[in-house]
């Protein structure tokens, strides 16, 4: 139970490493919390015109949720850890990076976390939801909207893949749904947007 807690407030802690603005900061760019959606977050840095920077906080905010998630499946057995902690641990780095201590508790919508931590889960389920999103994506050209609707898949993704790709866990699809959940609270003002005609596309530079 200690062990349990002990990842769990770890995971938490690695994701609320806001990378958004570690990255922007590092690089010399304007903070991605005073431009664009506000929302520190690999879509938003991106319109800062640095793709460089764009990808540095997708693939470091993914390695967030992914890592914890990792470490708990690979060695937590030893320990007497099993799937309720991998779903504590990939719940916690999600909310780390929502609710990031080190940020005053304002952190970003959570999708490349949420990815990392399907990664973590099963690679394939990751990169089915990745997948999901790319194809919104391209056609449809609004991230918060492939973000929405790979969110609304990932459960039964995981679901789906029982005893076919992995051994489905309740714990572990819980946190899961728990996270989608969250992600499309977290893109509720995207949804008006998108609702009212007028939602930024994928690619929009920083207006001034």
């Amino acid at each position: 139970m200690l062990l349990t807690v002990l990842a769990t407030v770890a995971a938490y802690l690695v994701g609320s490493l806001s990378f958004a603005v570690i990255v922007s900061r590092a690089m010399g760019l304007a903070d991605p919390r005073g431009y664009g959606s506000g929302n520190p977050g690999a879509t938003n840095v991106l319109r800062s015109g640095s793709k460089a920077a764009a990808i540095a906080t997708l693939v470091l905010d993914a390695a967030k949720g992914w890592l914890p998630v990792l470490v708990v499946r690979l060695w937590g057995g030893d320990w007497g850890l099993g799937a309720e902690t991998v779903a504590l641990v990939g719940l916690a780095a999600f909310l780390g990076h929502l609710y990031p201590v080190f940020f005053r508790f304002q952190g970003g919508k959570g999708v490349a976390t949420a990815l990392g931590v399907l990664l973590g889960i099963a690679p394939w389920l990751g990169l089915a939801t990745a997948l999901t999103w790319l194809i919104v994506a391209v056609f449809f050209r609004y991230s918060s909207l492939a973000s929405l609707v790979a969110a609304a898949f990932a459960p039964f993704y995981y679901l789906f893949g029982d005893d076919i790709a992995w051994e489905a866990d309740r714990r572990i699809a819980l946190a899961i749904a728990a996270m989608a959940l969250l992600l499309v609270w977290r893109h509720r003002a995207n949804i008006r947007r998108l609702l009212a005609g007028n939602e930024s596309r994928l690619g929009a530079k920083k207006k001034g």
